[in-house]
This record gives C-alpha cells, structure tokens and sequence, in this order.
C-alpha cells in the first residue's frame, strides 16, 4: 500500500513509518521539524519537510496514497494553555487542510490520531468511546474539534475516517522538551542521573502509559480493518497506573536512588485515567502485550539519551 504521514518525524509518527516500510509499503512522510528528527526514519521512507496546511504540497504528496496517518500536531498540554490560538490553527486547522486536499485528490481513507484527553474527569473508569468528553485544556479540545471535523467532512465526501484515541504512549525517542517534558523519559533521565524527580500534587492521579509498539500495532490494524467508517477508538493499556506506582517503576528498572519531591502546589491535571479496550479489541484486534515495567525496560536499552 502507499502511505502518507504527517508528523512523520515526531515520536509516534516516525515508529509507525518505519514499521510500514520494514512491512514492505511505500510511505510519504511530511514534518515540519518543530519538535521531529528526521534522523529517526529509515532510509526508505520518502521524507519530505512542510507544513500541514500547505494545500499545494498535499495535493502532490497525496498523488495516488491508499491511506493517510494524521499525526501533525502540537502536543503539550501545558503550552496550549499558553498558545491556544496556535494550537487551534495547527490541530484543527491542519486537520481540516488535510481533508480538504484528500477530497480534491481522491484519497479514500484517513486515520486520524486523537487523544485520551479529550475525556477530561469522568465519574466511571475506564473511560468508553460512548462517554461526554470533557475537555479540559485547549489541547483537548482541539483534538475533539479535529475529530468532529475529520468524521463531518468524511461524511460529506465519502472518506472512511476513523480517530484513535491514544493514551499516554511512550518510548525510546519520545520528544524531551526542556519545559513541560512527558513524564516517562523525564523520570528516567532523571533517575539514571541521580537527580530529583519533581512530581506534581500527591502522585496520586492515574495514567494509563501504553508502550509505542503496542500502539504502532493499533495504528497499522486501522489502515485496513473492515467497517471502521467514522469510528472513534481507545488505543491504551488498560492498565491505570498512579504517578507513585509509575516513579517506583523507574526506580525498580533503573537501580535509582534519586530523590521524589511532590510539589503539593501544582495542578495534578485530571485525577483517573483507564481507557477501556473492548472496542479496540473488537474492530482492530488489539491487545497490548508490553507491561509497564517491560516498557520501561525496552525505553532504557533503546533510547541513547538514556544510556
């Protein structure tokens, strides 16, 4: 098959490229190099750099694609309260471009990647596709507004959509911004670097943290799993883990003995999260087969910023 991915160089995006082209598909990769590496796609990927509203630049890149991955966007839930106005032009602006040349180009299928924080606090675990969201950063919302969106205009034109809601992945590779970083790789560097681990409120707040693989294997089944038109599916572990469970993780695997500073000051953000699978399970065949421990392992020997 042939493939087009945006955000192709970022952390999920360039894991799921070089799994199509190691599975022998033609895959298109387009990154604007805000947060990606190019560095992290194999050769056989054909890397182009650009904008995700560069109309022109889709219409050739989506020359006769089979299927496109929609995973150009901003990501940090703490800098799009900062930016909201960026991340609405990016995350839904760039969501409705890339509908909108998919229908003048003729491309037929679209899987877009969303996010479990579209759920907000829920009053019931695990969280289900059939809940209210409950947004509660810009973020979120602009991934339920690039959802809504994708399925509206797929309706209207006869494109099968299909929106993944993933969790907290992680893995060798994940971006390690100096402001904000994702929890995992900023607790191991932290740990295999006796520093302190700074951790916001109680540690009492639950994640659910599933292993890039495991999300890779959701992303490939949805490029070609039958009646999936218009679908919104959890892609997770369906394992809640709390934040103290997850610092005593990273330091059973790494032999730490770095110091846990809990800063009861700061937001723990939403207070539960579990995605329930059953759906997953169900449309995609899905099981995710990496524990945490196994994961953090896995990140450890794969990532050489960790070594």
């Amino acid at each position: 098959m042939n493939f087009l991915i945006t955000g192709a160089a970022g952390f999920l995006g360039s894991a799921l490229a070089n799994q199509l082209s190691r599975e022998g598909h033609q895959v298109r990769g387009l990154d604007d190099l805000s947060t990606g590496d190019p560095q992290a796609l194999v050769h056989d990927v054909h890397f182009t750099r650009g904008d995700v509203n560069d109309r022109p630049k889709l219409w050739t890149l989506l020359q006769e694609v089979d299927c496109v991955y929609h995973l150009a966007a901003r990501v940090s839930v703490q800098e799009s309260v900062l930016y909201p106005r960026e991340y609405n032009a990016v995350n839904v602006g760039g969501a409705v471009s890339l509908m909108e040349a998919m229908r003048d180009v003729g491309v037929r299928r679209v899987v877009l990647v969303s996010s479990g924080a579209i759920y907000g606090d829920q009053a019931e675990q695990p969280l289900r596709e059939c809940m209210q969201p409950n947004p509660r950063s810009p973020y979120a919302v602009s991934k339920l507004a690039a959802e809504y969106y994708v399925n509206t205009i797929g309706d209207l034109w006869n494109i099968e959509t299909v929106s993944l809601r993933v969790f907290n992945a992680y893995g060798p590779g994940q971006h390690l911004p100096a402001s904000h970083p994702p929890v995992v790789p900023y607790f191991l560097r932290q740990a295999i670097h006796h520093g302190s681990i700074v951790i916001h409120s109680d540690g009492n707040q639950t994640r659910d943290y599933v292993y890039v693989d495991d999300v890779v294997s959701a992303l490939v089944a949805a490029s070609t799993a039958p009646n999936l038109d218009g679908a919104v599916i959890n892609v997770g572990s369906g394992r809640e883990t709390s934040v103290r469970e997850l610092v005593k993780s990273v330091f059973d695997v790494t032999g730490s003995n770095a110091e846990a500073i809990y800063n009861p000051k700061t937001s723990a953000g939403v207070s539960r999260m579990r995605a329930d699978l059953t759906l997953a399970g169900q449309k995609l065949n899905y099981k995710p087969s990496i524990s945490l421990e196994d994961g953090l392992r896995l990140t450890l020997q794969r990532d050489p910023r960790l070594r």
